[in-house]
């Protein structure tokens, strides 16, 4: 029988999704699962978006150019602008839901046995785009004691090496909705100027910041303004994570111009998924607010239940829509398989992700899970009341 490439033997398989198949048997038995494990918002689309969809009226669904409509990109520089990132649309380029961003990103600049500096817990398909790549995600653990702030300098230089090539930060953070503070992206900008790395900076949930602390943009330190690569995404600020538009901004010329070789390859970004990403930024300050403050108001309620629920710990998240609990578990990934296939109550259980797959550094987070409150408060208070239930019951717990 033919071998399986070491790469495809390597890429791991997603924390988020990889327990579908058991969520599935347990609909299939008419279990009701409450899905904490994806960033799916439940929360509708904009209206411009969804008439922008209804509204196509063409006779031929063409190829688009390789870096997207240019229409696209000019409204995208005044968006933009609101967050004082000051970028034209020839430093923008459309790609195909963040996820490609990230990947050609690592393949223009990385080659392999190349080396990025990635703090975790991470989003888990970081790695699996560095296996593409061939390079070495190099990991430094942040802690959930200390809310999973950044890690101090020393830990950083203590990574790199004569292979280093970058630091890849999200921020707000998926999948710990920690916030970096200004003192903490000015280290960052030291480090990347001081041994001249590239700065992979996803900030896809700039808009669900929970703090009065500001937001700092990769792109608002000075300095390194070649070094930075942005990545973006209509997903989750407007719901529309089906429509895979995405976006990769660089002042590098350079980089752009290697970039778009890439995207040649694979020919255009989706044609009307530019279209609905175009027509979403006339949506109203109104359906912004209305989204912003049903997130607030869910992860308030989340934290507190999860945190009144005896043996858990959540930190306060103060961006994005997740948080990572510690559970009285002995194994998360067993227990969040156990809830699917083993337990329910009352016809419910509840899906997780283990947060084990958000490390890449053995051992780590084998008691942690990320939850996304992307439920409805009421599914929210029946999930919670669940997950109780759940660990009560579970023969691993551990207090």
């Amino acid at each position: 029988m033919p071998q399986i490439s070491v790469r495809g033997e390597e890429m791991p398989a997603s924390p988020i999704r990889k327990l579908v198949p058991l969520s599935d048997k347990a609909k299939e038995k008419g279990i009701t699962v409450y899905h904490l494990n994806i960033g799916q918002p439940d929360l509708p689309t904009p209206k411009v978006a969804l008439d922008a969809l209804h509204k196509i009226d063409r006779t031929v669904l063409e190829y688009s150019p390789s870096d997207g409509y240019r229409s696209y990109r000019e409204k995208l520089t005044k968006y933009y602008a609101s967050y004082n990132i000051n970028v034209t649309a020839d430093d923008i380029i459309i790609t195909t839901g963040g996820s490609e961003a990230v990947l050609f990103a690592f393949l223009a600049c990385l080659n392999p046995g190349d080396e990025i500096i990635v703090p975790e817990p991470a989003y888990a398909n970081y790695m699996a785009f560095a296996i593409s790549a061939g390079a070495v995600i190099k990991a430094i653990p942040s802690t959930i004691e200390e809310g999973f702030a950044l890690p101090s300098v020393d830990k950083f230089e203590a990574l790199i090496t004569e292979k280093t090539r970058g630091i890849l930060i999200c921020n707000p953070n998926n999948p710990t909705g920690y916030l970096y503070t200004r003192n903490e992206m000015n280290q960052i900008r030291d480090i990347v100027k001081k041994y001249d790395l590239y700065l992979f900076s996803d900030e896809v949930y700039r808009e669900f910041i929970y703090t009065g602390s500001p937001y700092i943009s990769a792109c608002h330190l000075k300095g390194i303004e070649e070094n930075v690569v942005l990545i973006d995404s209509v997903s989750k600020r407007y719901s529309e994570c089906g429509i895979r538009i995405g976006a990769l901004i660089t002042k590098n010329k350079k980089l752009r111009a290697s970039v778009m070789k890439f995207c040649q390859a694979r020919l255009s970004p989706p044609l009307i998924g530019q279209l609905i990403a175009e027509a979403s930024l006339e949506a109203s300050q109104e359906y912004m607010r209305d989204i912003y403050d049903e997130y607030v108001e869910r992860r308030k309620f989340l934290i507190d239940g999860l945190n009144r629920i005896p043996g858990v710990y959540s930190p306060i998240p103060m961006g994005a829509f997740y948080t990572v609990a510690r559970l009285p578990v002995d194994n998360a990934d067993t227990f969040c398989a156990w809830c699917l296939s083993d337990f329910s109550y009352e016809g419910q259980t509840v899906f997780m992700a283990p947060a084990s797959g958000f490390y890449s550094s053995p051992g780590l987070g084998r008691d942690e899970v990320r939850i996304a409150y992307v439920l409805k408060k009421e599914d929210l208070q029946k999930a919670l009341f669940v997950l109780q239930k759940a660990l009560e019951a579970y023969p691993g717990r551990t207090i």
